[in-house]
């Protein structure tokens, strides 16, 4: 028991010991929650209104306050005046500086009772008439403004700091409370417990509000996070749905190449053992090569694999858009198709993306602009290949909010896997409008007139 006791009292040194560095960690040193400042993002619209609001308010606690500190019937003295604007100012303090403000109020409070015990009439006095005059404390009015300005004050505090510093200046305002009201009898005080609910209930909204506004940035933070995950997610899906395509088209190429090159031999009369060797090795190397891209390429079909039929199946080009108008049409979207300049034969790559993007700018239309009616228009120009896609303006409002345009994400992907462009925007007529240049050159869009 003596051990325990010993070790006890250990503890208890060590608490007592370091409760001045702690608090002055808590209440001092320790910054309170920033609030951006106006035009960064997340900053509160509504802080400018509450500052002038507590600015017209501390206005008219520090008059009815400066009444407070002067005796009925007694003259108004500057000390009085000077103490209310100072406990008014350091509430209006607290929208910037909570804790210090905090502290200054309280200062401001103990400071004001000792003078104004001071000063009080006492007997002899010609404010205090024994028989005539009541006693010196009805001389004063009741602080109800000083114990809305520590309130206010500790409010501010709370709405800015963790709710245990809250409770810690909580505890120290009591305390300050308590003690005016034990050591200066000659001054009226409020009831301890009216300044007690007073404070809990400044302290407990100040913690209420400050939750609230914390919980909100949180939910602003993980919807901008979900946001961008889900962009990103739809970027790498793009990524891998071009992939695959990309993976057919050049898994024919270099099938077409290992065939030619086993054959050729046999189409030149009396073949050099040179040309054999060299012919031989084309035909190797587009066997690894093919092999190589298969094993790489491949797992991107084990993730979400087609039917059987689908996957034999080959990539769409401009041929297939006409088949394409004909789905969107029956599905009530009017849908014309015009082309410009000559055409010529394209790589596959180019015919696709020209597809794709097609395909998803009348999607959007169909989403995003129900009702609205469709042009596409196909550019063939000797430096690359022109695709637009123009709808009007939508005859109703669409059955889903808008949100972000993904598809958007996957056409600009498109274009910039072929080194194009692509732009979108509203026409001037309330429309949307879709853009892509796709060079089918290795010039750049740059270098393309």
């Amino acid at each position: 028991m003596g051990a325990v006791a010993s070790s006890r009292a250990v503890r208890l040194r060590e608490a007592v010991r370091r409760a001045p560095h702690v608090l002055y960690e808590e209440l001092w040193a320790a910054p309170a929650d920033r609030v951006p400042r106006m035009g960064e993002p997340g900053a509160p619209v509504w802080r400018p209104s509450l500052l002038v609001l507590l600015v017209i308010t501390a206005v008219g606690i520090m008059m009815v306050r400066t009444n407070e500190l002067v005796p009925h019937g007694g003259a108004v003295y500057l000390f009085a005046v000077l103490s209310a604007c100072a406990q008014s100012a350091a509430l209006v303090a607290g929208m910037i500086r909570p804790v210090g403000a905090w502290w200054t109020a309280t200062a401001l409070s103990v400071v004001t009772g000792l003078a104004t015990a001071a000063t009080a009439p006492t007997e002899g006095s010609r404010l205090w008439i024994p028989g005539v005059l009541p006693m010196p404390e009805l001389l004063y009015t009741p602080p109800f403004a000083g114990l809305a300005l520590q309130g206010g004050a500790l409010f501010l505090l709370a709405l800015r700091v963790r709710p245990r510093r809250a409770v810690a200046a909580l505890v120290i305002a009591m305390g300050v409370t308590l003690l005016l009201a034990r050591y200066l009898p000659l001054l009226p005080h409020i009831n301890p417990y009216v300044s007690a609910s007073v404070f809990v209930v400044a302290l407990a909204l100040g913690i209420a509000l400050r939750s609230v506004r914390l919980a909100r940035k949180d939910l602003v933070v993980q919807v901008e996070l979900t946001s961008e995950e889900r962009a990103r997610r739809t970027l790498l899906e793009e990524r891998n749905r071009i992939a695959r395509e990309l993976h057919d088209v050049v898994a024919h190429h270099m099938s077409v190449i290992s065939i030619q090159a086993q054959v050729a031999p046999h189409l030149v009369e009396h073949p050099t053992e040179e040309l054999r060797e060299n012919l031989t090795g084309i035909r190797e190397n587009a066997l690894e090569a093919l092999a190589e891209l298969r094993r790489v390429l491949g797992v991107l079909r084990s993730e979400d694999a087609p039917a059987q039929s689908t996957r034999h199946a080959p990539q769409p080009g401009l041929d297939g858009i006409d088949g394409l108008l004909a789905t969107v049409r029956s599905a009530g979207l009017a849908a014309t198709l015009s082309t410009t300049g000559a055409s010529r034969p394209l790589s596959p790559g180019v015919e696709l993306s020209a597809y794709r993007i097609v395909q998803e700018a009348l999607s959007n239309v169909m989403r995003h602009a129900p009702g609205a009616r469709a042009e596409v228009v196909i550019g063939h120009r000797p430096a690359g290949l022109t695709v637009r896609v123009v709808n009007s303006p939508p005859d109703r409002p669409a059955a889903h909010s808008p949100g972000i345009r993904h598809g958007l994400l996957g056409m600009r992907e498109r274009a910039a896997m072929l080194g194009g462009e692509l732009t979108t925007g509203p026409t001037p007529d309330g429309g949307w409008e879709v853009t892509a240049i796709l060079p089918t050159s290795t010039e750049t869009t740059e270098d393309a007139p």
